[in-house]
């Protein structure tokens, strides 16, 4: 029983009372969006919160001015400091033990929870991602915020939902409102914020879903502008007008980013394995990469931290292919460095450095290549930018309105949509995921998106059988079984052999068998090699059935034991899957 002073007691008693005072909310959705607009206020506090604090840090480790950028400092005070990375890099290996002797386990993601756990996420998960993020990030870490923003984000919706008791699909939209929210805030461009969510956390733009999560993204927007967050935009004057012949290398540029894009993510899983080969121990890779990190610093400190100062000093300044071209090589070692040895964060605003240097490496090569082109290196940065972090992130829309949004610059949104398609369509049919959803592949798990698959997984054979299975031993002969079990009696029977899964006896087919009526009916049994686990769940139910052809398959203990305590049927299982897809389809468009 819940105690007076429980959080979701109150949480009850302030639902009652909205509800009693305000008729009109008994509109389930009208308490989405206005939920969805405290979900942004509170994203828009916690990223301007979190941001603070890691530019506090970095004045106070790096020396770095009020207003300035660690990343856009021209060298590092002194040589010493390249050791703060390593710093950092101990105080995350000291988490990480601490974790392990709690036996905490893997942390959820906002993309996770709404794919697999209807959108629950642990408070705690969050305050150690966000902690670890701003470690990272504060101590020099080649790593973004971003990360750590959508998951304080999500993880505050999360539990307000479920503090409400809304429904499955509402818990999973307000995660969405929580993420969006927590970018909108983050570049000060809501509709950015807003198609990360669609795209990426809920993984559907709909009816249902489009005035929360706008809600959240505005509120959001404009509470970091108010709390002094908002990160200046990128300031392009005098770009030139686009032809339609322009599109076209521009194309490429967009295939090029998806490549480097899909390079990254496999160099930094190659820099884990290489730490996992040498069995270096997790609590003393990330000391290791501060290490090297801090060295790279040495060189130019444009590859420390997220890269915001970085970014908008390539746009300023017009570098040569050489010094660009080596900032790009130096940024990409430090970011796959640093997230392959175990620091915490993301390759959100990496990816977009590091685009917006490739866009200015093409521009340069193109105008020895073809001088007629006229490539405009801004715009070329800008195409860059998106393309890379397209294949990085996921979400083209997204990565559109980014450019779109810093740049206030529509003519730039065609080429850039145009390119960002290219990205997405070569890394979806070559490598198959974005970096999130890759890193679920290296732990096993088969997410590609946030669509809803957990209720696939919790519709389980077990919970779809039919216990009152009828057995009968294996060394029965035929006319025993015609005798014992009439025709009509029952459709099936399951030979067993001291308990234990033989075959599946069909019982008109065992009628009219003509075989010798001596014949042991474990010879005439089907399906011998085909069986189903009570664990199994509705998707690895039907490939099984769809393998061995059957229409009733028996449900034993393991694979080990075959200890018969079950029977389904294909029909059965297709039904129940049919029921839980159109609940699902309801609940996205609203119907539900």
């Amino acid at each position: 029983m819940l105690s007076r002073n429980e959080p979701q007691v109150y949480a009850r008693r302030l639902r009652a009372v909205l509800i009693r005072s305000l008729p009109l909310l008994e509109a389930r959705g009208i308490v989405v969006v206005i939920l969805a607009g405290v979900v942004g206020v509170a994203a828009g506090v916690l990223v301007t919160a979190m941001s603070q604090m890691v530019l506090d840090l970095h004045g106070l480790l790096f020396g770095v001015q009020p207003g300035g950028r660690l990343s856009a400092m021209f060298s590092l005070e002194s040589p010493v400091q390249a050791l703060i990375p390593a710093i950092g890099g101990i105080l995350l290996g000291l988490t990480v033990i601490w974790l392990r002797a709690r036996k905490f386990r893997t942390p959820v993601d906002p993309i996770e929870a709404n794919a697999l756990y209807g959108g629950r996420m642990s408070l705690t998960d969050t305050f150690i991602i966000a902690g670890q993020t701003m470690i990272s990030s504060g101590f020099g870490a080649s790593v973004g915020l971003e990360a750590g923003y959508t998951q304080v984000g999500s993880g505050l919706a999360s539990r307000l939902a479920r503090a409400f008791r809304l429904r499955r699909n509402d818990v999973r939209i307000l995660v969405g409102c929580g993420a969006a929210g927590a970018i909108a805030a983050a570049f000060d461009a809501p509709l950015t914020g807003a198609f990360y969510g669609f795209e990426l956390v809920i993984g559907i733009y709909s009816i249902a879903n489009v005035a929360p999560v706008m809600t959240a993204a505005i509120a959001a927007s404009l509470t970091a502008e108010m709390f002094g967050g908002v990160p200046f935009p990128l300031e392009l004057s005098g770009l030139p007008a686009l032809t339609a012949s322009q599109y076209l290398p521009f194309l490429l540029l967009g295939l090029l980013g998806g490549a480097a894009s899909i390079a990254i993510m496999q160099l930094v899983t190659l820099i884990e394995r290489g730490f996992a080969r040498l069995s270096i121990d997790a609590a003393l890779r990330p000391f290791i990469g501060g290490c090297i990190v801090g060295l790279l610093g040495l060189i130019t400190p444009q590859v420390l931290s997220s890269g915001h100062g970085a970014l908008h000093r390539e746009f300023a300044m017009n570098y040569g292919l050489a010094v660009v071209t080596s900032v790009f090589l130096l940024k990409l070692a430090a970011s796959a460095v640093s997230l392959g040895s175990g620091f915490r964060g993301g390759l959100f605003f990496a990816s977009l450095f590091l685009g917006a240097l490739l866009g200015k490496m093409f521009a340069e090569i193109m105008t020895v290549v073809s001088p007629a082109t006229g490539i405009d290196p801004a715009v070329a940065a800008v195409v860059g930018m998106t393309s890379i972090a397209v294949g990085v992130v996921g979400g083209p829309l997204t990565m559109t309105f980014l450019a779109l949004e810093s740049t206030r610059d529509l003519t730039l949104t065609g080429v850039v949509l145009a390119a960002s398609i290219m990205a997405a369509i070569l890394v979806r049919e070559t490598f198959g995921y974005s970096f999130s959803t890759w890193r679920f592949h290296l732990r096993g798990e088969t997410i590609r998106s946030a669509h809803d698959v957990g209720w696939m997984r919790s519709l389980t054979v077990g919970s779809m059988m039919r216990k009152d299975v009828r057995t009968i031993d294996a060394s029965k002969t035929l006319a025993a079984f015609r005798k014992e079990v009439p025709l009509g009696s029952a459709q099936r029977v399951i030979a067993v052999d001291d308990g234990h899964y033989v075959g599946v006896l069909i019982v008109a087919e065992l009628h009219s068998e003509l075989s010798d009526g001596e014949t042991p009916v474990s010879m005439l049994a089907k399906y011998k090699d085909a069986v189903l686990v009570p664990t199994m769940n509705v998707q690895s139910a039907a490939e099984t059935f769809q393998r061995a052809s059957a229409e009733e398959l028996a449900v034993v203990e393991d694979f080990t034991d075959r200890t018969v305590v079950g029977l389904l049927t294909e029909g059965h299982l297709m039904r129940r899957y049919a029921e839980e897809l159109d609940k699902a389809r309801r609940d996205l468009s609203g119907e539900g």
